[in-house]
């Protein structure tokens, strides 16, 4: 049974997600639903959906680098990076465009070898030099309006493994990936 699941990508969306070499990914609306939970002694928690970690690793399973950037600092963001085995996390990065390119720089990639998936204003910078953007199904009309795709679920609800299928498909991987689980 063939796969899909993506028959119906976008020539330009499939060329471009064709090239990437690495996905990066802000988190507070992207990997997470956007919302900042407290508790009552101060201390921050996020919830990570399951289905979004399984998609990035199956990304750097199949060669593909996946980062982090992200504003805000956090330990929850600094826990699931180490458990999905995520080397490049930059967090406490007001400019998140500056923090691509060196990033870039440093893996020896074009922009064009990159995605960035964002949903809000400060992602805009970064998404507008990177091969691939994605907004996700939640994101702010200005941002959406940059992507080169929209996602159909929202952040913190499986969008960044919709991405990481969307490039695997793209990329003629996501049948292995499939039949590797069969």
């Amino acid at each position: 049974m063939p796969y899909t699941h993506y028959t119906e990508i976008p020539a330009d969306v499939a060329e471009r997600a064709a090239r990437v070499r690495v996905v990066v990914f802000d988190v507070d609306g992207t990997l997470t639903d956007g919302r900042l939970w407290y508790a009552e002694d101060g201390r921050e928690t996020k919830v990570f959906h399951v289905h979004d970690g399984l998609g990035l690793k199956r990304l750097q399973e199949n060669g593909i680098k996946v980062a982090i950037i992200t504003a805000r600092i956090s330990h929850p963001v600094s826990l699931r990076a180490e458990e999905l085995g995520i080397q490049h996390v930059y967090q406490g990065q007001k400019d998140k465009r500056a923090c691509l390119t060196e990033l870039l720089d440093a893996l020896r990639l074009a922009p064009e070898q990159s995605a960035f998936v964002g949903d809000d204003l400060p992602d805009l910078a970064a998404m507008r030099i990177c091969g691939l953007a994605v907004a996700v199904a939640n994101a702010h009309p200005w941002v959406a309006e940059h992507a080169h795709v929209r996602t159909r679920l929202s952040g913190g609800y499986g969008a960044a493994r919709e991405v990481a299928d969307l490039i695997l498909a793209a990329q003629g991987k996501a049948e292995a990936e499939r039949d590797r689980w069969l």
